[in-house]
């Protein structure tokens, strides 16, 4: 079986798929902060529906801050962990306020110091934001696809960024967490996947060779 390379795996999603730089609703760089920070183990759809509300409570990092926690706590509630989010969203708002005059910064090194954030929320923010390649975030169905890709062996978000990082080209860093985002919702699904259906069925490692469960 031939390998598939990087160029040809880029060259197909981008021929099937032209997702935007963010599946989030956002208006601000703090909207698309908040929301990235309560995607997390929450479906996009979710956090599109709660932050319609959220949004219009809280427009400013002094907003944040100063909602009632438990106003706050109500709002985000069917994001799941909901304490644990309020509580990180409030004590980044502080930080914005007192380090970066209520802005979101646009750094790497100072994305992740912020309660909450990693560097995939990091990585989403800059790019969508601020049009700056500093990495590659990388979610569950970025992990998922690629090792059965057979892009990365490792099974971290960390290691699998670092080898992504090394066979994709910088100015696709971006665009990549997307694309395959996009082909993990449609085709290959964490469950049932439909490798009958995919573009990559005959050069891919992990192929069910057209079985779709």
């Amino acid at each position: 079986m031939k390998q598939l390379t990087m160029h040809e795996i880029l060259e197909k999603l981008e021929e099937l798929y032209d997702p935007p730089k963010s599946f989030l609703d956002w208006n601000t760089p703090l909207d698309l902060l908040v929301a990235t920070l309560l995607s997390a183990q929450c479906t996009d759809l979710r956090v599109n529906i709660v932050t319609k509300k959220l949004f219009k409570r809280c427009r400013t990092a002094q907003d944040y801050r100063d909602i009632p926690r438990d106003e706050l706590e109500a709002l985000i509630h069917s994001c799941g962990t909901y304490r644990v989010k309020a509580k990180h969203i409030q004590e980044l708002s502080q930080i914005l306020i007192e380090k970066h005059q209520g802005k979101v910064p646009d750094t790497m090194e100072e994305l992740i110091e912020l309660p909450g954030i990693g560097r995939k929320t990091a990585a989403i923010i800059l790019y969508a934001v601020f049009d700056k390649l500093e990495g590659v975030a990388v979610d569950t169905h970025v992990m998922r696809l690629a090792q059965r890709l057979g892009l990365s062996k490792n099974s971290t978000p960390e290691k699998i960024e670092k080898d992504l990082m090394k066979i994709v080209p910088k100015e696709q860093w971006g665009r990549l967490n997307t694309l395959l985002i996009s082909h993990g919702r449609a085709v290959c699904t964490a469950r049932k996947r439909k490798c009958g259906n995919c573009v990559f069925k005959e050069q891919c490692p992990s192929s069910l060779c057209g079985n779709d469960t």
